[in-house]
């Protein structure tokens, strides 16, 4: 598991402003590093004269402030149609989108570099070796820019849209899906009766918010150095308030191993992706209530939702069938288990609640639940026929028709 160091830095990367201002200072170093092209370039380049690069260096910069500017109006709506059309959760998704952040970078550093480069230029800093090599930068920028205006274009045809923003929330639930297989019980002893600390020590939260990660590695380093024993009252995801337990030591700890012990919860305002699979079931189910509400009125995209939660189920049992049980990394952490249950009941009772009325949706429904019947999973059948018959006691509720109702009680588990 991630430590929360490196979790740190991870999320500090896909920060917008932390590319642009790293691909903005490559391109000032390289208007920078031709002044020095003289000394350092043995090779004689034939000499351009200033005008020929000046030239090209105001159409750089002229343009990428356009087009920068432009994109940023784009990116922000797309940033608004995700919070109006999908749900607001989704949003964090299309800000760290890769290819956005990557492409105003290279704007706003192609901006960057041809401002620089027209400054030093104007003062004839530049030597006859300097203008040939600023004018080689120059080209290899200005191919930079029509690679990545390519792309953005392409890219630009999806960016905000509810099946794009719905492939987001399902590709991030199914990462944080494979990290807990990769590492079970975050590396740790599964919680059981047998093991479970009933009268430690609490360790309570200095924070209200949600947990939105647990650095498992130190707290068992703290763990052996101390001679404890740790079982997590709650996983990422939980919302917890200060003072709340969020885990529980057998051992001795005072006032300063506590406080070390909970830096390594991360405490914040919003629930984070990353090691909360629960946290990408919800965000789809409230992407199908959004899509089933009157004043949107789409069925097709809770249909679509429905199918994608049943390939992430369904992966997710047969993948947990094929795993090799694997002794503990952490061996004095005692983790509670994700359970099949609390998943079901993110994702499917909203979408049977808010599609009690929509024959289409409730057909998906009740497919989806039969097909999750099958997994090979000891939870699944029970949990899909009660869901099931939840579906079809709204639906009964909700509908007149007597011919679609007997349908659903047809195909109901």
């Amino acid at each position: 598991m991630q430590t929360k160091l490196r979790w740190g830095l991870k999320k500090l990367m896909r920060k917008l402003w932390v590319r642009a201002s790293a691909i903005g200072a490559l391109g000032i170093a390289a208007a920078t590093l031709a002044l020095a092209a003289d000394r350092l370039v043995p090779l004689t380049i034939p000499a351009l004269p200033s005008n020929a690069v000046g030239t090209i260096l105001t159409i750089i910069a002229s343009s990428m402030l356009s087009v920068t500017t432009f994109s940023l109006s784009v990116v922000t709506a797309a940033y608004s149609s995700a919070t109006s059309n999908v749900t607001p959760r989704a949003t964090q998704l299309i800000m760290e989108d890769r290819v956005t952040q990557n492409t105003l970078a290279t704007f706003l550093g192609s901006f960057l570099f041809s401002l620089v480069g027209l400054i030093v230029l104007q003062t004839g800093a530049y030597g006859e070796q300097g203008r040939a090599v600023l004018f080689l930068f120059t080209l290899g920028v200005v191919a930079l820019i029509v690679a990545m205006l390519l792309r953005w274009i392409g890219h630009l045809n999806g960016l905000g849209r509810v099946a794009d923003t719905t492939s987001r929330v399902e590709a991030a639930t199914w990462r944080a899906m494979e990290g807990r297989l990769k590492s079970p019980w975050l590396g740790g002893v599964p919680l059981t009766a047998q093991n479970e600390i009933r009268n430690g020590l609490a360790l309570r939260s200095g924070r209200t918010g949600y947990i939105q990660h647990v650095d498992v590695s130190a707290l068992q380093r703290l763990a052996e150095k101390h001679d404890l024993h740790i079982q997590l009252a709650d996983l990422p995801g939980s919302f917890v308030h200060k003072g709340e337990a969020v885990a529980h030591i057998r051992g001795g700890a005072d006032a300063e191993i506590c406080e070390d012990l909970f830096k390594a919860f991360i405490v914040d305002h919003q629930r984070s992706f990353e090691q909360d699979p629960r946290f990408g079931l919800i965000v789809l189910g409230e992407i199908a209530s959004r899509a089933l509400s009157p004043g949107i009125n789409d069925p097709g995209t809770a249909i679509d939702v429905t199918g994608r939660v049943v390939r992430l189920l369904l992966d997710w049992a047969i993948k947990q069938q094929e795993m090799e049980e694997a002794a503990p990394i952490h061996d004095r952490l005692y983790i509670p288990s994700l359970l099949a249950e609390d998943m079901f009941d993110d994702v499917f009772t909203s979408i049977s609640r808010d599609g009690g009325n929509t024959l289409s949706v409730q057909i998906r429904l009740q497919k989806a639940l039969a097909a999750l019947a099958t997994a090979p999973h000891p939870d699944y059948r029970a949990l899909a026929t009660r869901h099931s018959r939840e579906a079809l006691a709204r639906a009964e509720s909700a509908m007149s028709f007597e011919g679609d109702i007997k349908r659903l009680r047809d195909m109901a588990l």
